[in-house]
């Protein structure tokens, strides 16, 4: 072999060497990092993988799960009476056109699930049904307890009604089902006029007695208290009526939501007044008409008030804090 050929042979060899020397390499690089095709872990073994601290991430907001916003409690009130059916239940009257007069017969019937009328009712405050009738306008309001008969599933009672546009307000607890509120339109016919609500008003007089109502009404659970005195002096003495010392019935005005609030002083409290604390809860700010009821020398009366509820949630444009009813 002359000088020429061995220097060719040489640089043979060193390729050859140098070329292994990359694949050894390289495989072991390989094993470093993995399979480029290996497939990812499964869903199930991340989640329940210990996740690694990560110490610059810690205490920054952009790896923190942000709070669900807190929703208002009064969204969660709802007011009743503005359905005629509502969870399988309706309220179907036996007319819905009445003559004016003072004891006008008002029939109705309450149709379940099955279509039939429902004749099985659970007691709610000393009664199976509970009989709200009111004018569109929140006049002429009347709390009647009618008669059923178990037979037909028919309730039947008299009302005093005049001409103009009337809700009538069914308040019932199906047995074995949820308690309900319907409401369905009457009509009497006559000469209509109707009557404005007016200003808010916090004090009202009935046949001698003065009954005062404070607290702020707004949306949510408001506490509500009620004053009671005849010709000056407190009236400590309330009569039970359906199981309480005093009854309180909200209207929304513009579209007669109901909701229908008793005492926390119970007929077995021995809190016979001269004061009457109501927990009424509302949804929205608006304006409501409250009736409240009493029974005093075995007669029930009724005190009307004005109220409008107001957000208190929402800042006041003027002075950036909450708005305040006066």
């Amino acid at each position: 072999m002359n000088l020429a050929e061995g220097s060719g042979a040489l640089r043979v060899v060193a390729f050859v060497v140098g070329l292994a020397a990359v694949l050894v390499a390289g495989l072991g690089v390989g094993r470093l990092v993995g399979p480029i095709d290996e497939p990812e872990p499964k869903a199930h073994e991340e989640e329940h993988a210990p996740a690694a601290a990560d110490p610059e991430s810690e205490g920054h907001g952009d790896h923190q799960a942000e709070p669900e916003p807190e929703v208002p409690a009064s969204q969660a009130i709802t007011v009743g009476g503005l359905n005629t059916s509502e969870k399988g239940y309706s309220l179907r009257l036996a007319k819905n056109t009445l003559p004016a007069g003072k004891a006008q017969g008002l029939a109705f019937t309450i149709l379940g699930e099955d279509g039939r009328p429902v004749t099985a009712y659970d007691v709610e405050h000393e009664r199976r049904l509970h009989l709200i009738v009111v004018r569109r306008d929140l006049t002429g309001y009347q709390h009647l307890h009618p008669t059923l008969d178990q037979a037909t599933g028919r309730w039947t009672t008299k009302a005093e009604l005049r001409p103009g546009a009337w809700r009538v307000l069914a308040d019932f607890h199906p047995t074995g089902a949820d308690k309900l509120a319907l409401g369905a339109d009457l009509f009497v016919a006559g000469k209509f006029q109707p009557e404005a609500l007016g200003k808010p008003s916090r004090s009202y007089r009935v046949d001698g007695y003065q009954v005062s109502l404070t607290g702020e009404l707004k949306p949510g659970e408001s506490p509500l208290t009620v004053k009671i005195s005849k010709r000056g002096k407190p009236v400590k003495d309330l009569q039970p009526y359906l199981g309480a010392f005093g009854h309180m019935v909200v209207l929304r005005a513009g579209d007669l939501g109901y909701a229908h609030v008793h005492s926390d002083a119970d007929a077995a409290s021995g809190a016979a007044g001269p004061d009457v604390l109501f927990h009424a809860e509302i949804p929205s700010a608006d304006l409501y008409r409250i009736f409240v009821e009493f029974r005093h020398g075995g007669v029930v009366r009724t005190a009307v008030f004005t109220l409008p509820a107001a957000d208190v949630s929402q800042p006041s444009e003027s002075t950036g804090e909450a708005g305040h009813d006066h």
